[in-house]
């Protein structure tokens, strides 16, 4: 496809616009590492709230949710669906916390949980392990769609194309730090979303789709329509359906849904100005991440099994991209490049170029926060002065990327890289829940969940490469399991494993000491039945004072919360999918689920603010 002249002026205007965000916000950034990275904790929820949901929306993401509709019809979005259990507990459990912290990194938090050098070594590794290894597979994936999307929309290798967007994407964010990439979210995430919804109209307008009526009473795409998958198909309800709701939400730790919250959403709320903005930025966040989205990617994906059935009929129509990245997730794209009209073509690839630097940008600003703050300002140079934070933070941005660009590839489609990173931190999540609320956690609980789920999953992954039989059926004692099945078992057993396996260290190895237990309580104040052992000593002893024993628990109303507002989200996004199917009754009830869900959620919600 070639971009016409207009095409060219809508992504060069949509460049300039990028730039000057940067260069107004560098100024503020160049003050000190807590500009740099928290933007000197002074934002409002609505910004921080745009900025996460404009990170999750990368590149990769529209390619993902296509290549889950291509093979398992759209009940296969549970995957990620189910993740909006573990947004909504961090939304009224643990914003508040976070933003009580004041640490500059969630990562600050383990010398303020735990004590010793146990403690300080977990923060440097986690650091380099988080801030680097982890930091750079999440870049590459989204750097992977990239390839894919310049591939069938410009007709660019490989190269070319990451080298000009790591240029870029590093030029802004190391300028103007946090700051300037809140901005620029909010910026390139209105472009994103008209981008989205124009592209989905476009392509269901299509001639050879023939209109919205002729896409759903297709041959090829009605079987695929279901919120929910196929009952009687036992191995792929467990799969997609089963575990990310019974098991996965709340065990698996993955980038932008931590239990617990983490990462560049907990970078967020750090930034906030109190609690009550950390909370509201959060909300905002899962209702657009969820409730908003989905759908014009949806539709696209379903567009695509008319046009392109399998993945001979997408190489053939791209015989000179390399076929080795032409799996399902290249459908995006792909039909992007075949149906949208002069003008709108230019703002629907900077819209894609927008996803890529947002969710780009603020994993190089979360990963250099980590070198910066947790591992060079920590080990190397205790007494760098706030400039030379900045300037390492300048130049662990440009590493970070230049080794992402690399990973990016080895990698052959984003569901491959999604699966990854699942299994990685499968069995860790419930650690990063019970940390807050029990006191017997230690250091070594955190180590040994880390190191044993890492284990597990190559262990997986080993095996695989030795026993994977062409068809992608494997033997395990005795047992021939299906694809499917096996990523099944994979997810499950790397649970239990894990969860076991830090259980027992858990019991076996000392406690953090009391004196920063006690300090821990009385600055965070989580309360609950896992401090009563702890605080009844230290109150006999005197260490707290009667009001800070007897701290009202209110992590019952923020999971009352947490039910009420996953019910709104999700009856929302099926009463849009039922009017968009034409089914107005089942709209109708479920808009009306979200309206009571929603009123019982806001008359609880207040509750829990105590600013």
């Amino acid at each position: 496809m070639v971009l016409s002249t207009l095409d060219w002026i809508i992504l060069i205007v949509f460049f300039i616009g990028l730039i000057t965000i940067a260069i107004w916000s560098s100024k503020s950034a160049s003050k000190s590492a807590a500009n740099f990275f928290v933007s000197g904790r002074s934002m409002p929820w609505w910004l921080l709230g745009v900025s996460m949901v404009a990170t999750t929306f990368s590149a990769d993401t529209p390619n993902l949710v296509t290549d889950m509709v291509r093979q398992n019809g759209v009940s296969s979005n549970w995957l990620w669906w189910a993740f909006l259990l573990t947004g909504m507990l961090t939304v009224f459990v643990y914003a508040k916390l976070w933003n009580r912290s004041k640490v500059l990194t969630d990562l600050e938090f383990y010398e303020i949980r735990y004590s010793g050098n146990a403690a300080a070594f977990l923060r440097g590794f986690r650091a380099v392990y988080l801030g680097a290894f982890f930091n750079i597979m999440v870049i590459a994936s989204v750097s992977l769609a990239l390839i894919k999307i310049s591939a069938a929309m410009l007709g660019w290798p490989a190269e070319q194309t990451l080298i000009l967007a790591a240029i870029v994407v590093v030029f802004y964010s190391a300028l103007g730090g946090l700051r300037s990439i809140l901005f620029t979210d909010l910026y390139q995430f209105s472009i994103a979303m008209a981008g989205a919804f124009g592209a989905a109209y476009f392509v269901v307008e299509s001639p050879d789709i023939g209109g919205l009526s002729a896409l759903l009473q297709h041959s090829e795409v009605y079987p695929k329509l279901s919120f929910f998958p196929d009952f009687n198909n036992t191995e792929l309800l467990i799969a997609i359906f089963i575990i990310p709701l019974s098991v996965q939400w709340w065990s698996v730790w993955y980038p932008g849904a931590e239990p617990g919250g983490g990462g560049y959403i907990a970078q967020r709320m750090l930034s906030a100005k109190n609690e009550k903005n950390a909370m509201g930025a959060t909300l905002l966040f899962n209702f657009f991440h969820y409730a908003l989205r989905p759908w014009p990617w949806i539709l696209v994906a379903l567009g695509s099994l008319i046009i392109f059935p399998d993945l001979a009929s997408l190489r053939d129509a791209f015989p000179n991209v390399d076929p080795n990245i032409i799996r399902n997730d290249f459908a995006y794209p792909a039909m992007l490049s075949k149906y949208l009209p002069v003008g709108f073509l230019g703002l629907v690839v900077a819209s894609l170029i927008a996803a890529f630097m947002s969710t780009t940008a603020s994993q190089l600003n979360w990963g250099s926060s980590y070198l910066v703050n947790d591992f060079y300002g920590r080990f190397i140079n205790k007494t760098a002065s706030e400039k030379q934070k900045v300037r390492a933070g300048r130049l662990s941005t440009i590493v970070l990327m230049l080794f992402a660009v690399l990973f990016a590839l080895i990698l052959k489609n984003a569901l491959q890289a999604f699966n990854i990173l699942l299994q990685i931190g499968a069995g860790t999540g419930l650690i990063y829940i019970l940390r807050w609320f029990w006191w017997r956690i230690n250091v070594w609980t955190e180590v040994t969940g880390m190191v044993t789920s890492f284990l597990f999953a190559l262990g997986f992954v080993l095996y695989e490469n030795q026993y994977m039989a062409a068809d992608n059926s494997i033997a395990l004692f005795g047992v021939v399991y299906s694809a499917t099945a096996w990523g099944s078992i994979k997810i499950v057993s790397g649970v239990i494993l894990t969860t076991i396996s830090w259980l027992i260290v858990t019991f076996l190895t000392k406690p953090v000491d009391d004196q920063t237990l006690i300090a821990f309580y009385t600055k965070i104040k989580p309360g609950g039945p896992g401090w009563k052992k702890l605080i009844l000593r230290a109150k006999a002893q005197g260490f707290v004072t009667e009001k800070q024993a007897d701290l009202k628990w209110d992590v019952p109303t923020g999971i009352l919360c947490m039910v009420l507002g996953s019910a709104a989200v999700y009856s929302f996004l099926f009463s849009t999918g039922y009017f968009i199917y034409g089914n107005y009754t089942w709209g109708l009830i479920f808009i009306g689920i979200s309206i009571l869900t929603s009123f019982g959620l806001f008359k609880s919600w207040g509750k829990l603010i105590t600013e």
